[in-house]
């Protein structure tokens, strides 16, 4: 006997709920598959490109299996550690850029910040603070991820699973085809379509934005002698898939070091300002056009709540997953908001 409509989604729902209860029992122990479905995703169009151009699957795989190999040294050797140094030393400088800046106000403002000012005791505060809570943070970033992404982890499951999905990656989606069900097999491949476009187009577009404007960033506030310029360009290129976060953040970080740094020197503040704002142009004029385009359909809000969502509610497993899921639930929406213009509850045709 053939099911109902109301059936099949009550059955899929329950699908969707253990998936989820899955999911949230796992958390960090699927992490690594997570991380390498997802690098396969990202990498199967320049699998499927080679493939193109005349070589195997497997062939095609091991040529990239080789250039990542060789960015991820690079990147171990000349990048992260100076990374996470620079991170360091901002974390212990934070009071004394504070001090500085109470220097500052007190010759100019005398009156306003006078010892047992609300101002002074404030900005004492925010100081100490962010040396405090900021070293707990850094710590406990580092030893998360030395625990949860332990070496193991990073050098042999990730890559492991991400080059076995590329390799079956056709063949895995193929069978999934084959599994829909067949009444709604249209649709559902419609919808996947639609899914994928969203998450090609952030993803993969919106990914090598956030680089190559990190990258930018980085290199053109080193050039410029800033003081941790390599964080702050990371900061300002890891935010630029959130359109005006990266930019404000980053800039407003870069223009505030650059002011404790360069003060009275106003060709080095210019040159910083000039840094975010020709990079603000090239993104909104060249780079999001080109690489993203106007369809994605993912408002800024909406991520800033699936990243808090998801992130409160599985941990880090969570923010891997948030962009994704709220891709899915977007079209999932529109597809649902379609349905109801289009049925009788919306155009007033219901019988009496």
């Amino acid at each position: 006997m053939p099911m109902s409509t109301r059936q099949q989604a009550v059955y899929w729902g329950i699908a969707t709920i253990i998936f989820l209860i899955v999911l949230y029992a796992l958390g960090n122990v699927i992490m690594p598959f997570i991380l390498g479905g997802a690098i396969a995703y990202i990498l199967d169009p320049v699998a499927d490109r080679l493939e193109r151009l005349g070589l195997s699957r497997s062939l095609s795989v091991a040529i990239i299996a080789l250039v990542a190999l060789l960015v991820f040294v690079l990147l171990i050797l000349l990048v992260i550690p100076t990374l996470i140094t620079q991170a360091t030393q901002l974390v212990e400088t934070a009071p004394q850029l504070f001090d500085t800046l109470q220097n500052w106000l007190t010759t100019r403002f005398p009156e306003i910040l006078v010892e047992g000012s609300t101002i002074r005791t404030q900005l004492d505060n925010i100081g100490n603070m962010i040396q405090s809570r900021g070293g707990e943070l850094l710590n406990t970033v580092l030893s998360s991820a030395l625990g949860l992404v332990n070496m193991v982890v990073l050098l042999v499951i990730v890559p492991v699973v991400a080059i076995y999905l590329l390799l079956d990656w056709d063949n895995m989606t193929a069978r999934v085809d084959a599994l829909l069900p067949r009444d709604h097999v249209n649709t559902i491949r419609d919808l996947a379509r639609q899914i994928d476009r969203t998450l090609a187009s952030f993803i993969r577009g919106q990914g090598l934005v956030c680089l190559i404007l990190g990258t930018f960033y980085a290199v053109a506030l080193a050039l410029v002698g800033l003081n941790f310029g390599l964080v702050v360009g990371a900061i300002a290129g890891a935010l630029t898939f959130i359109p005006y976060v990266g930019a404000i953040v980053g800039g407003g970080l870069a223009l505030g070091l650059a002011l404790f740094q360069f003060w009275g020197e106003w060709p080095w503040l210019i040159a910083v300002y000039a840094i975010f704002q020709s990079g603000q142009f090239v993104e909104g004029n060249i780079l999001t056009p080109k690489l993203v385009g106007s369809s994605v359909g993912l408002h800024p809000v909406w991520l800033l709540f699936a990243l808090s969502v998801f992130g409160s509610l599985f941990g880090f497993v969570g923010l891997l997953v948030a962009v994704p899921v709220a891709a899915v639930i977007g079209v999932l929406a529109r597809f649902a908001l379609d349905r109801y213009r289009a049925s009788p509850l919306y155009r007033g045709t219901l019988g009496d």
